[in-house]
C-alpha cells in the first residue's frame, strides 16, 4: 500500500507539473488524476482496504461549452473578415483626408458656371477642360481601387484556404493518434485539446459542420458538402480564377473542392458564408460589386446627360454636334473608360457654351450643364448627382459602422465564453501550488508508511534472535 501510495502521489505531482508548464498553451485543459480505492482483501468477517490506485488522468473539459465557443468564434471570424475589408473600402471614399470625386464634381460644375458668366473666355474653357479631366481620372481611380481591394481580398482568401488545408491535415493526423492511444485504454488528453483548438480555428476561417464518431475520430465538412476530414484522410480546398458568374466578378477567385484525385473539381464558393472567408466573400462579391455598379451608373448617366446638352450647342468655331465626353459603350465599366473628348482636350475652344452659332454672350448650354448638378438624372429620375453620390458613400459608412458594432458585441461574447472556459478548464497557479503541497505531503506520509512497515518487519525478524 505504501509503494502504491507513493506512485499515486508521484503521478499526481507529475500531472501538476504538466499543468503548470502548459498554462500558456492555447486551448489546453487542466488535467487531474482520478484515484479509486483498490480492491480490498477479505479475512473472515474482515474486509481490509488495500489503499488507492490511479484509475486515469482526465482533462477538465466541458464539450458543450467548447462547441458553443466554436460557433461564436466562427461568427466573430466572419465579422473580423468583413470589418477588415470594409476598412479598405472606406478609405477609397474618405474625402476628409484626400480630395475625392464629390469635390472634383463640384469644381467641374462650378467651372461651367464660370463659363456661363464669361462664355467668350478661352481661359474659362481651359478650366472646364481640366476639371472634367480630373473628374474622369477620379472615376477611374475609384474603379481601380475597388478592383485592387477585390484582388487583395482574393489573396487573403487564398491564404485562408491554405491555412484550412493545414488545419485539416493536422486534424486527420490527430484522429489517428487519438484512436491509437485510446485503444490502449488511456486518455489522449493533449491530442484532444489540440484537435479541439484546430476545429475552432477551422471554424474561424469558414463555416463548418463536425461530429465525433464512436471511434474517437472527428469528421469535418465545409459548407454543405465539402468533406475536409474523414477519419485519417484529409481533403483540400483550392482557389482558381474563373469567369464572371452570379455576383462574382470576372477573374476573381472561386473556392473549389475535389473529393478525390480523379474527381472533377466543383465550386463551393456559394456555400461558404461563415468565418473569415464568408466575410471577405460578402464584401468582395456583394458590397464592392454594388459600389462598382453605382459608380458606373453615375459615370454613364453623367456622360449621357452632358453629351445630350453639349452636342446641341455651338462652340467658338460655330460647330455643333460635338460630344463633351467619349460616351462609354455600356453602363458596365463606364467609370473605367470615361474620357473627355480628345478634340476638346486638344482645343478647349470646341467646348459649346451657347445654343446659337455666333451669338456673343450666349451661355444657355453652359447654364444647362451647370444645372445638371442638382437635376434628377440618377436612379430613374429620383436623385441628383450629389444625392446619388452621397447615398453611395452613406451606404459604405452604414455597412462599416454596422459591422464594427456587431464585431465589438461579438468580441465581447467570445471573451465572456473564454472566461467561462478558463474558469472550468484553465490552469490556476494558486490551485496547482496548493495541489503540489498536498501531494508532496501525501508522498512524505506514504514514505513513512514504507519506513514504518520496514521497521516492523525488522522487529519481527529480530524476535527469533531473542
Amino acid at each position: 500500500m505504501g509503494k502504491r501510495s507513493l506512485m499515486n502521489s508521484q503521478t499526481a505531482l507529475q500531472t501538476v507539473g504538466h499543468n503548470i508548464a502548459s498554462k500558456s498553451v492555447e486551448g489546453y485543459s487542466r488535467q487531474r488524476v482520478d484515484q479509486v480505492t483498490n480492491l480490498p482483501i477479505g479475512e473472515g468477517k474482515l474486509r481490509i482496504g488495500m489503499g488507492a490506485k490511479a484509475a486515469a488522468i482526465n482533462r477538465v473539459n466541458n464539450p458543450y461549452l467548447e462547441k458553443q465557443i466554436g460557433l461564436e468564434e466562427s461568427h466573430l471570424g466572419y465579422l473580423t473578415g468583413k470589418q477588415d475589408a470594409m476598412t479598405r473600402v472606406e478609405s477609397i471614399y474618405n474625402e476628409q483626408v484626400n480630395k475625392g470625386l464629390n469635390q472634383y464634381m463640384s469644381e467641374f460644375f462650378n467651372a461651367f458656371r464660370e463659363l456661363s458668366n464669361n462664355p467668350e473666355s478661352l481661359a474659362t474653357r481651359s478650366l472646364v477642360k481640366e476639371t472634367a479631366d480630373y473628374v474622369t481620372k477620379d472615376f477611374a481611380r475609384i474603379n481601380s481601387q475597388l478592383n485592387s481591394v477585390q484582388s487583395d481580398l482574393d489573396q487573403q482568401i487564398k491564404t485562408h484556404v491554405n491555412e484550412i488545408n493545414g488545419f485539416s491535415t493536422e486534424i486527420a493526423s490527430l484522429n489517428e493518434k487519438i484512436q491509437s492511444v485510446e485503444l490502449t485504454g488511456a486518455s489522449a488528453n493533449d491530442e484532444r485539446d489540440r484537435r479541439d483548438l484546430l476545429v475552432k480555428k477551422l471554424g474561424e476561417k469558414v463555416n463548418i459542420r463536425w461530429a465525433e464518431g464512436k471511434d474517437g475520430t472527428v469528421t469535418v465538412s465545409a459548407g454543405n458538402n465539402a468533406l475536409l476530414v474523414a477519419g485519417y484522410d484529409a481533403k483540400e480546398l483550392f482557389v482558381q480564377s474563373t469567369p464572371e458568374a452570379g455576383v462574382k466578378g470576372e477573374g476573381n477567385f472561386d473556392v473549389m473542392y475535389k473529393s478525390s484525385d480523379a474527381a472533377t473539381p466543383f465550386r463551393v464558393t456559394e456555400q461558404l458564408h461563415g468565418g473569415s472567408i464568408g466575410g471577405l466573400l460578402e464584401v468582395r462579391d456583394t458590397v464592392i460589386n454594388d459600389l462598382k455598379d453605382s459608380v458606373d451608373e453615375m459615370a454613364y448617366n453623367l456622360a449621357d446627360e452632358i453629351n445630350d446638352i453639349h452636342s446641341k450647342g455651338f462652340n467658338s468655331y460655330g460647330q455643333t454636334g460635338v460630344d463633351f465626353f467619349e460616351q462609354p459603350f455600356d453602363v458596365k465599366h463606364a467609370s473605367e473608360y470615361l474620357k473627355v473628348n480628345e478634340d476638346i482636350l486638344k482645343d478647349p475652344s470646341r467646348i459649346a457654351a451657347g445654343e446659337k452659332p455666333g451669338a456673343s454672350g450666349d451661355n444657355r448650354v453652359a447654364n444647362k450643364i451647370a444645372d445638371l448638378q442638382y437635376g434628377k438624372i440618377m436612379s430613374d429620375g429620383n436623385a441628383s448627382v450629389d444625392e446619388f453620390y452621397n447615398t453611395m458613400v452613406g451606404k459604405v459608412g452604414v455597412i462599416a459602422r454596422k459591422t464594427n458594432t456587431a464585431h465589438d458585441a461579438q468580441d465581447g461574447i467570445v471573451k465572456q465564453l473564454a472566461n467561462i472556459r478558463e474558469s472550468v478548464s484553465g490552469v490556476s497557479l494558486d490551485e496547482e501550488t496548493t495541489k503540489m503541497i498536498e501531494f508532496q505531503k501525501a508522498f512524505d506520509a506514504s514514505a513513512r508508511i514504507v519506513k514504518t512497515a520496514d521497521e516492523m518487519m525488522d522487529t519481527v525478524l529480530n524476535l527469533k534472535k531473542l
